[in-house]
């Protein structure tokens, strides 16, 4: 077989093109590719929804790829361990109730269950708004707004593009980028005891854990937070390399809002 050079770029160009143009109306926008990112996209594009995820970096997967100070193991508790072994990933108990994963392939393994499931994902993407609206007197989140990571990394004035969805899951993590853009342009109340984001306290893993899985929900008209998001949003504590509240985040929110579409 003779390669022809424009035909690889003509079948990269015409696929993503037609994949992007698929995702301008979304049941599903996931801002950040990390587990709980990655999860939530797996759980609702295997439920048959429409979702995109989009990830700012050149890979998904976040801090999980690099398990702890970049030694390639991760821990989840009994509670979430099923979570990985649905996805095909093996674990060992070390001690009773704390189950290790090799950080490479936990990461892989969700990435490949979300996009097998039929989630699109689109990397080098960045979030850098919100699509804003005022339905019956109530504003809420109808899409987002998006560039090309090296476009924003270089600060050039180019515009971006637009896609609307039905919800929105900030998954960001720690610093929770599209929910700081949005209370800052728009001046919004969150649905947080301020009103604003409470933010990140420090290592309490055993609170971090449950809180992660508890503060998954709507915090603002078609804006969800899940995953490490959800706990600097409410304050709540960080947990470190332990990725089972993250997992269980995920699943929790792909739930919710299952139950509303």
């Amino acid at each position: 077989m003779i390669i022809d050079e424009r035909i690889v770029t003509e079948a990269i160009a015409s696929t993503f093109f037609d994949k992007f143009k698929s995702c301008l109306d979304l049941d599903v926008a996931i801002v950040g590719g990390g587990p709980s990112g990655l999860t939530a996209a797996w759980k609702l594009a295997e439920a048959g929804r429409k979702v995109a995820l989009f990830e700012r970096k050149l890979s998904v997967g976040g801090g999980m790829w690099g398990g702890g100070m970049t030694w390639t193991s991760i821990v989840v508790q009994e509670e979430a361990k099923s979570i990985l072994e649905d996805a095909g990933v093996a674990l060992i108990e070390y001690k009773p109730g704390y189950f290790v994963a090799d950080s490479v392939a936990a990461t892989a393994a969700l990435a490949y269950q979300a996009t097998r499931a039929g989630a699109q994902v689109f990397n080098c993407t960045s979030v850098e708004d919100v699509v804003l609206r005022e339905v019956d007197g109530v504003k809420r989140v109808m899409g987002l707004v998006v560039n090309s990571s090296p476009v924003e990394i270089a600060r050039l004035h180019v515009d971006p593009l637009v896609l609307h969805c039905k919800h929105a899951i900030e998954c960001t993590g720690h610093d929770v980028e599209m929910l700081k853009t949005l209370v800052r342009k728009n001046g919004v109340k969150l649905n947080t005891p301020s009103g604003g984001i409470e933010g990140e306290q420090s290592m309490w893993a055993d609170v971090a854990e449950a809180n992660t899985v508890r503060y998954t929900r709507e915090v603002f008209p078609g804006v969800w937070v899940a995953g490490m998001a959800a706990n600097a949003t409410y304050g709540s504590y960080r947990m470190g390399p332990i990725f089972g509240g993250m997992l269980l985040s995920g699943v929790k929110v792909a739930e919710a809002i299952n139950e509303l579409l």
